[in-house]
């Protein structure tokens, strides 16, 4: 389906100045990816001699199909206030520019979202997570860093019954080399094509699931963390194809299988040191600052997963003595809290570089989700707030009277609702759309229509079939 309203322009030879004519022939397409508000990556691909023209003036689109899609659908999210009249555009940033490896005649770029050349859309995450930026950095000189951690599963295709099925490629176990033997010749294409990305990788693993994987990547300023993830999806999805394999970044591909996160690790630094490390006295081996950016996260969790988690799925990952935060509660090296204080190799006397946020995962926008974890943070900064003990062991066993983490879309637009904070870098207009959008994908995932192709068997199409190949 074209969701274009209109196109503008033609071609344009100004950009033969930048681009000559050989590179323009072995660089025919350019990408132009965005990440909508159910997570979906989408692109729109132009000739590179076009490229001018479209940084100059923009590519036009009907603002629903920017803003206001479910993962399922291509109506706009009812309530979303959003249409498809009207004309936004989306201008390359060509500082995000790179060759895309497994295409060796394409490039690929980040985009920006705009009412008109220089007129930022409300509805832009990447704008949003901008203005959190700088006014983390106005009021505080501090600069938020990331990384991320990509769990996935490879599967395979399969005739079952004469019907297609996708399975896991292997049922070893977590860390097993025998896993890793099964999918070392993918890995190693995944690490080759990152690497002429200068993506930086740091590990690779067989998770707990059968037939899943996590690459973790290095750390970053935030905003090239989040286009480092947003690129090594695009990476893992391609290699998997080239192998004949499907790879699925689904929260929760099995009912039987644990879940699939993006799991992020976050610090603060202010002019290139980390001061998340304590550098005055804290009885959490962290400095004042860091627990008070981490106390605002704490305290504003419930909300924060409207963002982080945003798709019925992502309830279904995050449960007891699973890892992956069903308490609100933070432990240092405390793999059951939603958020875990972390002293790696390298970091000496068991101080606190930095903390991990669980309940984050591929459904979600990650310019969105890390703005309203850094304004909770800043929160936290403005009230100089102070953590509660920690919670050491099973949170769920340990004695302690814990609150649960929202245990549904519901109930985290609940928390939103009654959560203002983020309407300071987030207009009402964002807001609604993301609201409706949520809705949308409870109706879509949750209440299953009938198949009425096959009357005659009791048939119900599964949402979860389609869920897989977009996340």
């Amino acid at each position: 389906m074209d969701r274009s309203d209109s196109t503008i322009g033609s071609s344009s030879d100004e950009y033969h100045s930048i681009y000559p004519d050989e590179q323009l022939k072995a660089v025919p397409f350019v990408r132009i990816l965005w990440i909508d508000n159910s997570g979906i990556h989408i692109c729109r691909v132009i000739p590179k001699e076009r490229l001018g023209f479209v940084k100059e003036h923009g590519i036009g689109l009907s603002p629903a199909c920017l803003a206001a899609l479910s993962s399922v659908s291509n109506a706009p999210a009812e309530d979303s206030g959003l249409t498809y009249t009207g004309m936004i555009r989306i201008i390359p940033d060509l500082s995000t520019r790179c060759r895309i490896p497994w295409e060796k005649k394409q490039e690929m770029c980040l985009a920006d979202m705009v009412t008109k050349p220089g007129k930022p859309w409300e509805y832009c995450p990447r704008e949003v997570f901008r203005k959190v930026s700088k006014i983390l950095k106005d009021e505080f000189d501090l600069v938020v860093n990331a990384g991320f951690e990509i769990e996935f599963y490879l599967l395979k295709s399969v005739m079952r019954n004469g019907k297609e099925d996708w399975v896991p490629i292997d049922k070893t176990s977590y860390c097993s080399t025998s896993a890793f033997d099964v999918a070392s010749s993918i890995l190693e294409d995944i690490n080759t094509h990152l690497q002429t990305m200068n993506i930086s990788v740091e590990q690779l693993h067989a998770e707990t699931g059968k037939g899943q994987f996590e690459i973790v990547l290095g750390y970053a300023e935030a905003c090239t963390a989040i286009a480092s993830l947003i690129y090594a999806r695009e990476v893992i999805r391609s290699v998997a194809r080239q192998h004949g394999l499907l790879a699925t970044f689904v929260p929760k591909f099995a009912e039987d299988e644990d879940g699939s996160g993006s799991h992020v690790h976050i610090s603060l630094s202010r002019n290139g040191d980390n001061v998340f490390i304590a550098s005055d006295e804290s009885k959490y081996e962290m400095s004042k600052i860091g627990e008070a950016f981490m106390a605002g996260v704490l305290n504003h969790l419930p909300a924060i997963l409207a963002f982080t988690a945003t798709h019925p799925l992502s309830y279904e990952r995050m449960l007891p003595k699973t890892r992956n935060a069903a308490y609100l509660c933070w432990g240092k090296e405390n793999t059951e809290a939603p958020l875990r204080t972390a002293s790696p190799p390298g970091i000496a006397d068991d101080l606190v570089s930095h903390f991990e946020i669980k309940a984050f995962d591929a459904c979600a926008n990650p310019y969105l989700a890390l703005a309203s974890i850094t304004m909770a943070g800043i929160d936290g900064l403005r009230k100089d707030l102070s953590l509660p003990e920690p919670v050491e062991g099973d949170s769920d066993v340990s004695g302690e009277k814990l609150r649960s983490v929202p245990d549904s879309i519901s109930e985290s637009l609940i928390a939103l609702a009654e959560d203002t904070l983020f309407t300071e870098v987030m207009s009402e207009n964002l807001l609604t759309a993301i609201k409706a959008i949520r809705k949308m994908e409870v109706k879509n995932y949750c209440e299953p229509e009938r198949d009425y192709s096959q009357p005659e068997m009791d048939v119900y199409k599964d949402p979860l079939q389609d869920i897989i190949f977009k996340f």
